[in-house]
């Protein structure tokens, strides 16, 4: 087995222009939150939509608001918003540049992953490429060697100066601000009323298929809430805490196939949930790679995609490993 080489000084990795990312040096024990979050102030603004959301999801548990259709639609939901739009898009193509694309599939990757209600493409860009650059380490947004709820989903309801605004954190996604697109969906919280939007809609297809197809307002009201409840909702939470575990779990409870200065883990738990992403230590020891499975049973959904995007012409320069488990 290939193991990266454990140095004392820290690996740097420039993944963009004016942007340097590194991992942390090797740190035993717990952590204190990012001194850029304290004192600790509730970001109302996110803890009050997340709470909202995973209150909502409980309604899945009433019989009467079960529909198979609505079923298919919250997995079809998890495949497209969860993989294609924050895996894919999100994680391998902007925040790495694992590969190209047309400038028309970047722009639709990026609207599927805000429909995962993940904030807006720059924002979650630049977090994730501070958590590169101080993986495990004090300043990181969100290790859960703080503590397990921290690295979750706690360092997202408090303000963090770092990356609290985009003045604040602009200088690390200069990349993608330089494009109208995303600079425009920082407007005025664009992204988080495409997220609403395309929720009304699932409830609006079904309420209009039991209007005009099944001539019935009360089926169209029941059909229409049965679909934005497992389409949007359920599905939106299932793509959050997947999406987050490969924060948490994936720092904490796993095997490594290389030795990095971080406590990152490959988790398999994790790899089913977020398509490929639980593979956390192998992309940490090979950060642009766009193939996160190293070994053959390794399973990598994401990089499946990647793979036929490239084959159909869609994707290219596309980086594959350069370290083999």
């Amino acid at each position: 087995m290939t193991k990266a080489t454990t140095t004392t000084a820290p690996q740097i990795e420039t993944v963009e222009e004016g942007v340097t990312l590194q991992t942390a040096s090797s740190h035993d024990g717990s952590l204190t939150i990012p001194s850029t979050a304290e004192p600790i102030q509730i970001y109302w603004r996110y803890l009050i939509p997340l709470v909202s959301i995973h209150g909502l999801a409980l309604f899945a548990f009433v019989p009467s608001l079960f529909s198979w259709t609505g079923l298919v639609l919250a997995i079809l939901g998890h495949l497209t918003f969860g993989m294609l739009g924050v895996c894919v898009g999100y994680h391998r193509l902007l925040t790495h540049h694992s590969f190209t694309c047309p400038k028309w599939l970047e722009y639709t990757l990026a609207i599927l992953g805000i429909c995962s209600f993940q904030d807006s493409p720059a924002r979650w860009v630049a977090i994730h490429r501070l958590h590169h650059r101080d993986s495990d380490h004090q300043p990181d947004p969100h290790s859960p060697l703080v503590h397990f709820l921290w690295g979750h989903v706690g360092w997202l309801v408090v303000h963090n100066r770092e990356h609290h605004t985009v003045s604040s954190f602009e200088r690390y996604v200069r990349d993608l601000l330089r494009d109208p697109f995303y600079l425009r969906l920082e407007r005025g919280s664009l992204w988080l009323f495409i997220y609403l939007g395309h929720t009304l809609l699932y409830f609006a297809g079904g309420f209009l298929y039991g209007w005009l197809v099944k001539q019935d307002v009360t089926y169209g009201l029941w059909f229409g809430t049965s679909l934005f409840l497992w389409g949007a909702i359920v599905r939106t939470v299932f793509v959050l805490n997947g999406t987050w575990a490969v924060n948490s779990i994936a720092h904490l409870w796993g095997y490594r196939n290389y030795e990095t200065s971080d406590n990152s883990r490959n988790n398999w738990l994790v790899a089913l949930l977020a398509h490929g992403e639980g593979w956390h230590n192998n992309h940490h020891a090979d950060q642009r790679s766009a193939q996160h499975g190293h070994r053959w049973w390794e399973i990598d959904m994401a990089w499946w995609v990647i793979r036929f995007l490239e084959a159909i012409g869609l994707a290219k320069d596309v980086v594959r490993p350069k370290k083999s488990a």
